[in-house]
């Protein structure tokens, strides 16, 4: 970045301030015209060099010719003595003071292609230093990846390069850092809201952020399409080539370590599906060899333990997966019925905290019943009768609440109100047999209790007892008949409510 101050300090030129502003302005040329209106030829970021050959007799006029100037963003005007004037025009030196343009002198002996070589050799000696920056950078950063296997130390190199960097996992949480001398410019609200959108769009997408005092780069971090974190560096103003160089040279670095434990990842991941598939089947034994077996930490299985069992998408799936190997428990993607369920093995006292994380990421959740490590083919079986119990309005289900409420919570609605229905048919029209009925299997059969409670002699319970059984075509003397009626007699009450 080459300003102003640079330009009008270099001896050689000799140029001489007459409105002394914005010495810190960035210069990105020099522009010579001799039109009395130059400005639709210009862009911006320029010093402009004249004789005002056409300005001769000005006065007034100076004053709009500012004005456009500053309009297209002219840094500075320089003005030329000796050939139309022979000191500055006190009026152009007014317009400048008043609308805030820098002005300076340029004298007789400084050719105009001195001050444009000037300005071209600073800005090679800024090329120059830049491309030296971004090597040296790059060189620094392939050093951290090489000599550590551990994200950290690259995102610490690369925060030495910038004001601030770090790592966000996929839903925006921070994962690394904040490393280096800005962390204030991390706004995880404002970067969870970006990856937000991003996500969708797979390792295409990329964010350029405007946060207090900089602004912030967000770049997805994964392999094939889909991104596993995000690595946000954060920089003091506008970002210069160079620094979106060096983060990009820092996320294929990241991209290639990711690529590395992905590897890994993947084939304690198979280990750990099929340790699952074995503990579903009580296979306590060769799971625990399979545990032992993988690259990474061994998980541990608690003593008491719950299967969750969840159903979602597939990149759902892939999320709640890592959620729980963050937690760190044992967790694995696991093939059944011809899909794929998330299966996870937690302590009895985490399940349900962790049954409503998942169902937050988006998952259909089955709680299964507590059981020691040797009994966890009952848990897993459990927890996928909880999981078929889910809706879309109830989207977890622990077998546990489920059993506390009773058989007829195991059915759903319909179901239960089409057996309901269907059984107690015979009995629909008569009204004094089901109150019958339903004091009878209250009263576990006592033809006297019975009788108290509607107020009736013994003998016409009898009657009306008999006349359910030939009605029903089955004994109420069999206890599976009496929970099969008392099933149907609590659906019915359950429907008419």
């Amino acid at each position: 970045m080459v300003t102003l101050a640079r330009l009008l300090d270099e001896t050689a030129l000799g140029l001489v301030p007459v409105i002394d502003l914005h010495r810190d302005e960035t210069v990105r040329w020099v522009a010579t015209s001799e039109l009395d209106d130059p400005a639709p030829f210009l862009e911006g970021g320029e010093v402009l060099l004249t004789t005002g050959l056409e300005t001769a007799g000005w006065s007034q006029e100076w004053e709009a010719y500012v004005a456009r100037l500053l309009d297209v963003g002219v840094v500075a005007i320089g003005l030329a003595l000796g050939l139309t004037y022979r000191a500055m025009p006190e009026s152009l030196a007014a317009a400048c003071r008043d609308q805030g343009m820098a002005l300076f002198v340029v004298p007789r002996e400084t050719r105009f292609v001195a001050i444009s070589r000037a300005l071209a050799a600073h800005l090679q000696q800024e090329e120059d230093a830049a491309t030296r920056a971004a090597l040296d950078a790059q060189r620094a950063l392939t050093q951290a990846a090489l000599r550590e296997d551990d994200p950290a130390a690259l995102v610490e190199q690369l925060a030495a390069a910038g004001g601030m960097a770090a790592i966000v996992s996929a839903r925006g949480g921070l994962v690394v850092g904040p490393f280096g001398s800005r962390p204030e410019l991390l706004d995880l609200a404002l970067v969870d809201e970006a990856v937000e959108k991003m996500r969708p769009q797979g390792l295409r997408a990329a964010a350029s952020l405007s946060s207090p005092g900089g602004t912030l780069l967000v770049q997805p971090i994964g392999v094939g399409d889909r991104p596993t974190q995000y690595l946000v560096a954060g920089f003091a103003g506008r970002v210069t080539e160079t620094e979106r160089s060096t983060v990009g040279t820092a996320i294929a670095l990241l991209g290639l370590a990711e690529q590395r434990r992905r590897a890994s990842r993947e084939a304690d991941r198979r280990l750990r599906s099929r340790a699952v598939e074995l503990l579903a089947t009580g296979d306590l034994r060769t799971a625990a060899v399979l545990l032992g077996a993988g690259s990474g930490p061994r998980p541990r299985l608690p003593r008491t333990a719950v299967v969750l069992r969840c159903r979602g998408t597939l990149p759902r799936l892939e999320d709640g997966l890592e959620m729980l190997e963050a937690v760190p428990l044992l967790a694995a993607l696991a093939p059944v019925d011809g899909g794929v369920e998330l299966v996870g093995i937690a302590r009895a006292n985490d399940a349900a905290a962790l049954a409503d994380r998942l169902a937050l990421a988006g998952l259909r959740v089955g709680i299964g019943e507590a059981a020691a490590r040797e009994g966890l083919a009952t848990s897993h079986a459990t927890a996928g009768e909880a999981l078929a119990m889910t809706s879309s309005t109830l989207p977890v289900v622990a077998w546990a609440d489920r059993v506390r409420s009773g058989v007829l919570s195991l059915l759903d609605d319909a179901r239960a109100q089409a057996f309901a229905a269907s059984y107690l048919a015979p009995l629909a029209d008569d009204a004094t047999l089901l109150e019958a009925l339903d004091s009878y299997l209250r009263h576990h059969g006592s033809l006297l209790k019975v009788a108290e409670d509607l107020g009736v002699h013994r003998n016409t319970v009898r009657h009306r007892v008999e006349r359910i059984e030939s009605l029903l075509g089955r004994s109420l003397a069999d206890p599976q008949v009496r929970a099969d009626a008392w099933i149907a007699m609590r659906a019915q009450a359950d429907m008419g409510a």
